[in-house]
């Protein structure tokens, strides 16, 4: 029994063909196409509100943390994480 036509190797798909030609010519028309992201006024107005939606006591706890960790005094229970990571091991 045969799977695969051998004579399809290296056959070439004619949706691929035709967009590789029109993009071919849009990129001669325009010079060198360039990648580009634009980010809304809504996406904007989000990551502000994210921003300033920690309260004081996040804030407070994120300094105290971020200290202990320079001072080097943070501890870190081993037997929490091994709980944490056993279902994914099972």
């Amino acid at each position: 029994m045969k799977i695969n036509d051998n004579q399809r190797v290296g056959a070439i798909n004619p949706y691929k063909k035709a967009g590789d030609a029109a993009f071919t010519q849009a990129a001669s028309k325009k010079g060198k196409l360039k990648d580009q992201v634009e980010i809304s006024a809504e996406a904007k107005e989000l990551l502000g509100a994210s921003e300033t939606a920690r309260t004081e006591e996040q804030k407070i706890r994120i300094e105290q943390l971020k200290s202990s960790v320079a001072a080097g005094t943070y501890h870190v229970d081993a037997g929490k994480i091994a709980e944490k990571i056993l279902p994914y091991l099972k």
